[in-house]
């Protein structure tokens, strides 16, 4: 489709007062769903973000790898299982997930942004001490094996890499206070890495439009919802299932002290900048 350069102009001069708004401000961006798994959509997402970068918004792109960890787990004869929706990770899997978040899914990350010519570096939680966990308690009194819970965030890493003008890739997986490596839901690492940055902005990107009024219809999508209506939505079945864990994350990243947070669907290219560059955005927000 031909743009004329009137309507190129325009689109630039109604981004201009968000990329003012944002300028120098953090962005951290929690990737996964299909947009890393179709390639159209993982181009859009790596662009956006170089975008965004060159621009003088500071984003920090925290990532999961289900399908790759499962994948891996497949290939070595190790069986996936999920208990209330979290990995089981016992020491082969936590190898495996070490391997992959760190290592395979981390460093494509990397390189994706720097052909796009964006200055990425990839990290870990284990990295500086950034991300200290406890042992998770299980679920209905099933033992969870190396899935912790944040107990600490150290910044130093990530400003360190945002001050020296990079994008930092974050892998969830964390140091243990006993010595042990600990598997993080990447969800709520978004959402406490945001929190201890003060970000502008926390972005949960999803398989669906955002929290919808009816779950099958997307015309019935809620685009502001305040932290206070949260308990409210639960009782009456609105957030129900598995948006209950990411609307909590974004709850409670709201209350640490983040900006706002949003669910988009990054099923749509380019759904990081919509969400940011315009008025409306593209989701659900938080506040």
């Amino acid at each position: 489709m031909d743009i004329s350069n009137n309507i190129r102009s325009q689109v630039l001069i109604d981004a201009l007062p968000y990329i003012q708004k944002y300028n120098d401000k953090i962005v951290v961006v929690k990737y996964g769903g299909n947009a890393m798994i179709n390639e159209e959509l993982k181009e859009a997402v790596m662009s956006d973000i170089v975008l965004l970068s060159l621009v003088g918004i500071k984003v920090v792109l925290v990532h999961g790898g289900g399908p790759e960890i499962n994948e891996m787990l497949g290939k070595l004869g190790i069986e996936s299982r999920f208990i209330g929706g979290l990995r089981y990770t016992d020491k082969d899997t936590i190898d495996v997930v070490k391997m992959v978040l760190a290592g395979k899914v981390n460093k494509e990350l990397v390189a994706n942004l720097t052909e796009h010519k964006g200055n990425a570096v990839g990290l870990c939680g284990i990295d500086g001490q950034m991300i200290t966990a406890e042992r998770a308690e299980g679920v209905n009194g099933e033992d969870l094996g190396y899935v912790g819970d944040i107990t600490k965030v150290n910044i130093k890493p990530i400003m360190d890499t945002l001050n020296n003008g990079c994008i930092p890739v974050i892998a969830t997986v964390a140091c243990g206070e006993d010595g042990n490596t600990y598997n993080i839901n990447a969800d709520t690492a978004a959402s406490r890495i945001a929190a201890e940055l003060k970000a502008e902005n926390l972005i949960l990107m999803t398989d669906i439009a955002g929290l919808m009024r009816d779950k099958n219809d997307p015309s019935t999508l809620i685009p502001f919802v305040q932290v206070s209506e949260v308990p409210f939505m639960k009782r009456q079945g609105i957030i129900s299932g598995g948006m209950i864990p990411k609307i909590d994350c974004c709850v409670e990243a709201v209350r640490r002290g983040v900006k706002k947070t949003s669910i988009i669907d990054g099923r749509i290219p380019h759904s990081i900048l919509i969400e940011i560059l315009s008025n409306e955005g593209i989701g659900t927000q938080f506040k």
